[in-house]
C-alpha cells in the first residue's frame, strides 16, 4: 500500500486580485512563475462554486479567505487534499500571531516573521510535525547570531571604556610623579614654552584616550630625562582631570581595583574564517529562573544543528554524531531524516539516500530540548546575600561554575541598586565592575569563567533594603555547548569517504535570572 505525501510548491498571502504580498516557495521557482500562478488564482474562482480549492492542469490551489486577503497554498495535483487543508489551517493560525490586523500593510511589515514561521511548517516541500506553540519557540530561537553579535559589540564597548579609564589613571599618576620630580628641578617648569606645551599635550591626549586600541604612549612613573618630557607630563593634569570628571558625571565609576583584564575578550565567538562547502552550526540557548533563597524554578535548554551545503557534489552526505549527553535530552530529527539510522548509529542522513540536501540554504537537521528543575544541572550558580547594616545594606554575591566542561566568556552579572543614593562602595572584588547611574545597576564583569576560575565573589555596601537587589540577571556567551552533542565526521553516501567540513558552536543566554 502506498501513501501520497503532500508536496507543497508555495505558500502565499495575496489580495483578492491575486497580487502577492508575501510568498514563500519551497521548490525551485522563478518570481515570474509564482506571480503568474497567483495572478491566475482569482480568475479560477469566478465559477460561482463554493470550494476551498481550485485546480488547473498542473497545480492545485488550496485557499482560505482572510477578510480582504487570501491565504493560498499551491500544491501538486496528486497531493492529499485532507493533509493540505490541515496544513492550510495551521498557516492561517500563524498569521494572527504576528499581525494585529489582517491588512496588506500589516502583512508587509511582518513579512520576514511570517516567512520564518512558514519555514518551520514546511521544509523541502513536506509538512513538519509541529504545532503553533512549537513554531513560536523555534522562530524565537533563530535570533542566536544577533544576540551573539550584540554581546560581542557590547563587550568591545565596555573594553574601550575600561581602556580609557586605565589610560586616565596612568596619566594622572605620571603627572603626580612628574610634579614631585619637578620640585627638585624647577627650571623645567618655565622659559615661556607653555603655549607649545599646550598644543603638544592636547594631541597626545587625543591619541591616548580617544583611540585606546592604538596606545602610542605608556607613561611610566620615573624621573623624566629631558625638559620636553617633563613639560608634556606636567601640562596634562587639568585636561585629564576634566576627562575623569566627565566620565563620573555620566555615571561611570573609575575602578580602583587592579583586577586582571582578559586581552582576548573582544575575540569571543568570532565568525569562522574558513567556511567549507559543508558548514555546520551547533546552537544552544538557555532560559533559567532561580529563587533567591535557592531552588530552581525552571531551566530549559534548546539546541539545533543546522546544515548548509554550497557544493552540489557534497549534497548526498551523512553526518556522524557523538552524543555524550547524560542529562535526559529530548531529540527530534527532521521529518526527511532516517530516524532508524539516527537511533541505531547516531548518523543523520536522508530517508531517500538518492536525494541531496538543498543547496545554499540553512536546514535544521536535529533539534533537542532539555527541561528540568534539577539544581545540579545549573551551569552557573549565583548566590546574592544582602544584609542590613546601620548605614544601609552590605551585599555579598558569589558565583560557582558547576559544569566544568564549559568556558563562559563575557560574563556580566547585573545587580539592581537603589537610585539617588550615590555609587556603591566596593569591597572585595574578582574581575571588574561598572556602576551605571542612569540604569541604576551594578554590572560585575568577568571576561572568562572556566574550570580554572570556577568561583568568585563581589562585596559592596550601599543604602537600601534587601529587596532592592533583585532580580539578578546573568548574560554570557560560550563556544562550547551545554549538551555534549557534536558532529565528528561527514561522509559521502556512496563509498563512505570523508568530506571536509567546518563548524561553529554557540551557547548563549535568552533569560537567566535570580528572582
Amino acid at each position: 500500500m502506498s501513501f501520497i505525501h503532500t508536496v507543497l510548491l508555495a505558500a502565499a498571502v495575496c489580495t483578492k486580485a491575486g497580487k502577492a504580498i508575501v510568498s514563500r516557495q519551497f521548490v525551485e521557482m522563478t518570481r515570474t512563475r509564482i506571480e503568474g500562478l497567483l495572478a491566475a488564482f482569482p480568475k479560477l474562482m469566478n465559477t460561482g462554486k463554493q470550494h476551498t480549492f481550485v485546480e488547473t492542469d498542473s497545480v492545485r490551489y488550496v485557499y482560505q479567505p482572510l477578510e480582504k486577503l487570501y491565504m493560498v497554498l499551491i500544491t501538486t495535483k496528486n497531493s492529499n487534499i485532507l493533509e493540505d487543508l490541515e496544513t492550510l489551517r495551521l498557516f492561517s493560525r500563524v498569521i494572527p500571531e504576528y499581525c494585529r490586523v489582517l491588512e496588506e500593510s500589516e502583512i508587509s511589515e511582518h513579512c520576514f516573521d511570517l516567512i520564518f514561521a512558514f519555514d518551520e511548517i514546511v521544509a523541502l516541500g513536506y509538512r513538519e510535525n509541529v504545532n503553533l506553540a512549537q513554531i513560536r519557540t523555534f522562530t524565537e530561537m533563530d535570533s542566536h547570531e544577533e544576540k551573539v553579535f550584540r554581546a560581542v559589540r557590547e563587550t568591545q564597548e565596555r573594553e574601550a571604556k575600561a581602556e580609557m579609564r586605565r589610560k586616565a589613571k596612568e596619566l594622572q599618576q605620571a603627572r603626580r610623579d612628574a610634579e614631585r620630580s619637578g620640585k627638585k628641578g624647577p627650571a623645567f617648569g618655565g622659559f615661556g614654552s607653555g603655549g607649545m606645551t599646550g598644543i603638544s599635550s592636547g594631541s597626545i591626549i587625543t591619541e591616548s584616550i580617544v583611540e585606546p586600541e592604538k596606545p602610542k604612549i605608556t607613561p611610566a612613573p620615573v624621573r623624566p630625562s629631558g625638559p620636553s618630557k617633563a613639560l608634556k607630563l606636567g601640562a596634562k593634569g587639568k585636561e585629564v582631570d576634566n576627562f575623569v570628571d566627565k566620565l563620573k558625571s555620566e555615571g561611570e565609576t573609575i575602578m580602583s581595583s587592579s583586577g586582571k583584564r582578559g586581552s582576548d575578550v573582544s575575540k569571543v565567538l568570532p565568525p569562522p574564517v574558513n567556511v567549507e562547502s559543508v558548514h555546520l552550526r551547533v546552537e544552544e540557548k538557555i532560559l533559567l529562573t532561580c529563587g533567591r533563597d535557592g531552588g530552581l524554578q525552571n531551566m530549559e535548554v534548546l539546541g539545533m544543528v543546522t546544515l548548509r551545503v554550497t557544493d552540489e557534489k557534497n549534497g548526498r552526505i551523512r553526518l556522524v554524531l557523538i552524543n555524550n549527553d547524560n542529562k535526559g535530552l529530548q531529540l527530534q530529527t527532521h521529518p526527511n531524516v532516517d530516524k532508524k539510522m539516527f537511533t541505531l548509529d547516531s548518523v543523520i542522513g536522508l530517508k531517500n539516500p538518492e536525494k541531496s540536501f538543498p543547496l545554499s540554504s540553512d536546514v535544521g537537521v536535529l533539534k533537542w530540548r532539555l527541561q528540568t528543575t534539577d539544581e545540579s544541572l545549573i551551569p552557573l550558580t549565583i548566590n546574592c546575600w544582602p544584609s542590613e547594616s546601620g548605614n544601609g545594606c552590605d551585599v555579598n554575591i558569589e558565583y560557582e561554575l558547576q559544569e566544568d566542561s564549559l568556558e563562559l566568556n563575557d560574563v556580566v552579572i547585573t545587580i539592581p541598586v537603589p537610585s539617588g543614593v550615590g555609587a556603591p562602595v566596593i569591597g572585595d572584588l574578582d574581575g571588574e565592575y561598572k556602576h551605571d547611574g542612569r540604569r541604576n545597576v551594578l554590572e560585575w564583569c568577568l571576561p572568562v569563567i572556566d574550570a580554572n576560575n570556577k568561583t568568585g565573589s563581589l562585596e559592596f555596601s550601599i543604602s537600601g533594603q534587601p529587596n532592592d537587589f533583585f532580580p539578578v540577571n546573568v548574560s554570557f556567551v560560550s563556544k562550547r555547548n551545554y549538551c555534549d552533542i557534536q558532529v565528528s565526521k561527514v561522509t559521502h553516501v556512496d563509498g563512505d569517504t570523508s568530506v571536509r567540513f567546518s563548524s561553529e558552536t554557540s551557547f548563549v543566554v535568552d533569560k537567566y535570572e535570580i528572582l
